[in-house]
C-alpha cells in the first residue's frame, strides 16, 4: 500500500472509531429523555412515588451523557476540516448548513435545558420542570433529525447543482429534505435508539430486581421498558422492511452485498435466504454457503420467485466490502429477532404477573441489556460500508474525499484518539455499571415528596 493509500484507510479508521463512539452516546440520548418524559408524568399525574425515584436515577446518567456525548461530537466534526477536507469543500455548501441548523436549534436546546432539568428538580415547578424535560426530549430529536438529514442526502443525493469545480450547491432550501431514504433512515434510528435504551433499562433494572427483588423502582423500570419494547420492536421490523426496499431501489449493490449474491439465481428460482456464507470477494463467489431456496425473495421481493441485481452486475471497483456488510447484516437482523421474542416472552409473564419471580428470564434481560446498541452499531456500519467506495453515493468518492497529509500526522491523531477514547468511555462504562448497580440515588425520597405534594 502507497503512503495516500494509508492516509486514507486510517482516516476512514479514526472517523468510523470516533462516530461510533458518538452514535452510541447520542442514541442513549435520544432513547432516555422520553423514558424521562413518562417517568415524571406517572410521577407527577400518577402520584407514583416509584417513578420519582426512576427519574432521579436516569436523569444523572442522561446528564453524565449529554456532556460527554457534546465533546464527541466536536472531535467527530473537527474532522472534516482536518481529515476530510476535500469533501468539506466540495460538499461544505449542504452539509455545512445541516450541521449548522443541529448544533443552533438542537444542540444548545438539548445542553442548555439538560442543566436546567438536572438541578431544577425541586427548585422549579413541577409542571414547568415537565415542560422542560419535554423540551430536552424534542431537541435530542432534533438534533437527530438534522444529522440524518444530511447522512441521508450524502446517501441518496437530491435536488442539487454542481458549479465548474465540482462543488455541490443545492437547488432550493428545502433540499436536505428531498433525499428519498430520508423519511425511513430518520424513523429507522428514532427507533432503533428508543428500542436500544428500552432494553438497557431492562436489564439493569432486571439486576437489581435480582439483588433486591422488593424494590418497587426496579419493578417501574423493567415495566415501562418491557412494554414500549414489545411494541416498537415489531413496528421497526415493518420499517426497516420499508428501508430495505428504499435502499434497493436507490443502492442495489448495498442489498446485492448484505444478501452475498454475487449472481442472479436460475430463471424460475427465487433468492435464497443465506443463513451463514463466507463472502470471498476476489473469487466472486460465497464459500461454506448455508442456505434456505426462495425465502430470501420474500422478504426482499414479496414474492417467492423475484430478483435482485447481483454483485456480479455492477463494475468491481464500485463493489462495497462484501464480507464486512454481509456479516453486520447477519448481527443486526439476529439480535433484533431475539429482541422480538424476548419483549415477547417478556411481557406475556408480565402481563400474566410472573416475570418478577422467572430469576432465568431476568438474568437472561440482563445479557440481553446490550443488544440493541450492539443491533444499531451493526446497522450503522451495514449503511456506511455498504455505501462505499463512495462519500456521496455515485458522485464522491471516498478516496477523492480525503485531505492531503503526511502519514506520521493521521498516525499520532489515530493513536491518540484511540488512547483517549479508550481511557474516557472505560472509566465512563466502569462508573455507569457502578451506578447503575448501586444503591438508588440518596435523598430521592424527599424530591418524590416534595413536587407531587406542590401539585
Amino acid at each position: 500500500m502507497s503512503e495516500t493509500d494509508w492516509v486514507l484507510l486510517l482516516s476512514r479508521g479514526q472517523f468510523a472509531l470516533t462516530m461510533g463512539m458518538h452514535i452510541t452516546l447520542a442514541a442513549l440520548t435520544l432513547g432516555l429523555a422520553p423514558f424521562l418524559v413518562w417517568f415524571e408524568a406517572r410521577w407527577l399525574w400518577g402520584k407514583q412515588a416509584a417513578s420519582g425515584t426512576a427519574l432521579h436515577f436516569w436523569l444523572k446518567i442522561f446528564a453524565i451523557t449529554v456532556a460527554v456525548g457534546a465533546v464527541s461530537g466536536v472531535v467527530m466534526e473537527f474532522q472534516f476540516g482536518t481529515n476530510w477536507s476535500v469533501f468539506s469543500q466540495k460538499a461544505g455548501g449542504i452539509i455545512g448548513p445541516l450541521l449548522f441548523y443541529e448544533v443552533l436549534i438542537a444542540f444548545f436546546m438539548e445542553s442548555g435545558l439538560t442543566g436546567v432539568m438536572l438541578f431544577g428538580m425541586g427548585k422549579i415547578p413541577p409542571k414547568w420542570h415537565f415542560v422542560i424535560t419535554c423540551l430536552v426530549a424534542a431537541g435530542a430529536l432534533f438534533s437527530a433529525f438534522w444529522i440524518l438529514a444530511a447522512n441521508s442526502w450524502m446517501q441518496t443525493p437530491a435536488d442539487f447543482m454542481r458549479d465548474a469545480n465540482g462543488n455541490f450547491h443545492p437547488t432550493n432550501w428545502m433540499a436536505f429534505l428531498s433525499a428519498p431514504s430520508f423519511a425511513w433512515r430518520f424513523f429507522h434510528m428514532v427507533l432503533a435508539s428508543l428500542i436500544a435504551v428500552a432494553f438497557m433499562i431492562a436489564g439493569i433494572g432486571a439486576w437489581r430486581l435480582l439483588h433486591h427483588p422488593a424494590e418497587a423502582t426496579s419493578r417501574i423500570m423493567v415495566k415501562a421498558a418491557i412494554w414500549f419494547a414489545v411494541v416498537a420492536t415489531p413496528v421497526q421490523i415493518v420499517v426497516g422492511d420499508q428501508h430495505g426496499e428504499n435502499t434497493l431501489h436507490y443502492q442495489p449493490q448495498k442489498v446485492a452485498a448484505m444478501e452475498g449474491s454475487w449472481h442472479q439465481p436460475a430463471p424460475g428460482e427465487g433468492e435464497p435466504l443465506r443463513l451463514f456464507a463466507w463472502p470471498d470477494q476476489q473469487a466472486q463467489r460465497n464459500q461454506l454457503e448455508v442456505a434456505i431456496p426462495m425465502i430470501g425473495s420474500l422478504y426482499l421481493r414479496h414474492n417467492l420467485t423475484g430478483h435482485i441485481k447481483s454483485l456480479s452486475e455492477f463494475p468491481e471497483h464500485e463493489r462495497p466490502p462484501v464480507a464486512a456488510v454481509f456479516f453486520s447484516f447477519r448481527i443486526m437482523v439476529g439480535l433484533g429477532l431475539l429482541m422480538l421474542m424476548t419483549s415477547a416472552v417478556a411481557a406475556y409473564r408480565l402481563k400474566r404477573g410472573r416475570l418478577f419471580d422467572a430469576r432465568l428470564l431476568l438474568w437472561w434481560l440482563v445479557w440481553t441489556s446490550p443488544s440493541g446498541f450492539i443491533a444499531m452499531l451493526a446497522g450503522w456500519l451495514v449503511t456506511e460500508l455498504g455505501r462505499q467506495p463512495w462519500t456521496i453515493f455515485g458522485m464522491l468518492r471516498t478516496a477523492e474525499s480525503v485531505s492531503s497529509m503526511p502519514l506520521s500526522w493521521v498516525i499520532t491523531s489515530c493513536c491518540g484518539v484511540i488512547v483517549i477514547y479508550g481511557l474516557v468511555f472505560g472509566f465512563g462504562l466502569r462508573h455507569f455499571l457502578r451506578y447503575a448497580s448501586g444503591p438508588l440515588p440518596q435523598g430521592s425520597d424527599v424530591v418524590v415528596t416534595a413536587i407531587p405534594t406542590s401539585t
